[in-house]
């Protein structure tokens, strides 16, 4: 089975590695130069797990390979997958289709032979409809069908999550184009994956709920959490209590400062869009969007609370600029809304984070980049945990308080037990469970 991927970001050249895996002969293509001169040297342009060991074990076997040639990429594939980016619309938070579209023009003028066009970006309800109609308006000859096949992967974990995914979705509408799809699949078969088969629109919104259900499972427990501060209950022992229900369960039931990545924010707003462009509104999503989109910009408020109320000539120490840990992506991270929120309110600061900086100079202004945690830390009059990396679970707890000006932290992840933050010396703030004072200082 031949395969074309156009688009080489994280889930382009993800599935294209992992179908390569499955044995497929699979072109990833880009019309970024750079990108495929990166990628033919064997150089990953993404942090992701695995991704590196994957696509070097593909090139080496001769089915995975790498150019901008669409066009000779598309004439020889069974099967052409749209992997480009689907970013929200300026101005009206509607997804932009507009490389979908260009991809679905170039994809018409190279078709040689039945072939089956995958969309595997997010798109919303009835983008299938409009991609066959493109094709279809550019060569009414051509003998092809449109299947939506929606990714389920998780940064950091996404080739594992390909490799054994919950589930399959694909929305395909004849018999030819599903044979297709359940020969490309047919090692997830033999594990005994659920394949899930659907209506072209269906499998387009089953993507869009899926993402919006657990945006919202995090924004419920986030406003729980407050909650719980306001109340003196623990946000931890709520969620413990609540998710070993069934019909819950824990997964997404971490508070923290928000959500944020290439997916949950756009794709809720994208939802909220369509639901009302189609005249029926989903209001629980609606504030969802509005309830994350302030938490993110209320962290830095608790932050500045921390230390004070004033912020102005205070050294800040950030750990964590990335939405999540095991990834360097920026996209919508809370410290897009923090660092720049202390920056204004005077502060000096000072961040670490273990993939992410490349990406974050790009974006924050003013902060001295670190070698480290500890080095965020000298001097620092209050540390703030940002993003849970494994290496902030088990800092030195004695060598941090002694490099701090003030043995204060804030721990918007909560990975630390308060207990032993306050007999190690430091005043600790977290996320819906009581602020602690240090051993000995007043209550």
């Amino acid at each position: 089975m031949k395969i074309a991927m156009i688009g080489t970001g994280y889930v382009g050249l993800v599935s294209g590695a992992c179908f390569a895996e499955f044995g497929a002969e699979v072109v990833c293509v880009d019309m970024d130069a750079d990108k495929i001169d990166c990628l033919n040297r064997g150089e990953i342009p993404i942090y992701e797990p695995e991704l590196d060991t994957t696509v070097e074990k593909g090139v080496r076997g001769g089915r995975l390979s790498f150019t901008t040639d669409l066009a000779a990429a598309v004439r020889s594939a069974d099967a052409v997958f749209i992997a480009v980016g689907t970013p929200s619309r300026r101005g009206d938070g509607h997804a932009d289709l507009s490389f979908v579209y260009a991809a679905a023009e170039e994809v018409a003028a190279a078709l040689d032979g039945y072939t089956v066009i995958v969309t595997k970006s997010t798109v919303p309800v009835g983008t299938g409809d409009e991609v066959e109609a493109v094709i279809r308006d550019a060569r009414p000859d051509a003998e092809f069908d449109v299947v939506s096949n929606p990714e389920f992967l998780r940064e950091g974990a996404a080739v594992r999550d390909f490799m054994r995914p919950d589930r399959v979705v694909i929305g395909a509408h004849g018999e030819r184009a599903r044979d297709v799809m359940r020969e490309l699949y047919r090692p997830l078969f033999l594990i005994e994956t659920p394949i899930i088969f659907t209506a072209r629109r269906t499998a387009e919104l089953i993507k869009y709920a899926a993402n919006t259900y657990l945006a919202t499972k995090i924004t419920f427990i986030n406003e729980i959490a407050d909650l719980c501060e306001a109340v003196g209950a623990d946000v931890q022992d709520v969620a413990k209590g609540i998710g070993l229900d069934g019909r819950i369960g824990s997964k997404f039931l971490h508070a923290g400062p928000g959500y944020g990545g290439s997916c949950f924010p756009k794709d809720t707003l994208a939802l909220v869009r369509t639901a009302q462009s189609a005249g029926s509104p989903i209001k629980i999503v609606e504030a969802v969007v509005a309830v994350n989109a302030a938490r993110k910009k209320n962290m830095a408020e608790k932050i500045i609370a921390a230390s004070g109320g004033d912020v102005d000539g205070k050294r800040i120490a950030v750990l964590g600029l990335t939405f999540k840990p095991d990834t360097d992506d920026m996209r919508d991270s809370p410290s897009l809304d923090i660092v720049p929120a202390l920056r204004t309110g005077g502060a000096d600061v000072r961040a670490y984070d273990p993939q992410g900086m490349g990406e974050a100079r790009k974006l924050l202004d003013g902060v001295t980049w670190c070698e480290d945690a500890y080095d965020a830390a000298q001097g620092a009059d209050v540390l703030a945990i940002l993003t849970e990396w494994n290496e902030f679970r088990g800092l030195d707890l004695a060598r941090l308080k002694s490099t701090m000006a003030a043995p204060v932290l804030v721990d918007l992840r909560n990975i630390y037990n308060p207990d032993d933050m306050r007999d190690a010396g430091f005043t600790y703030s977290c996320i819906g469970r009581a602020d602690t004072p240090a051993a000995g200082a007043p209550e």
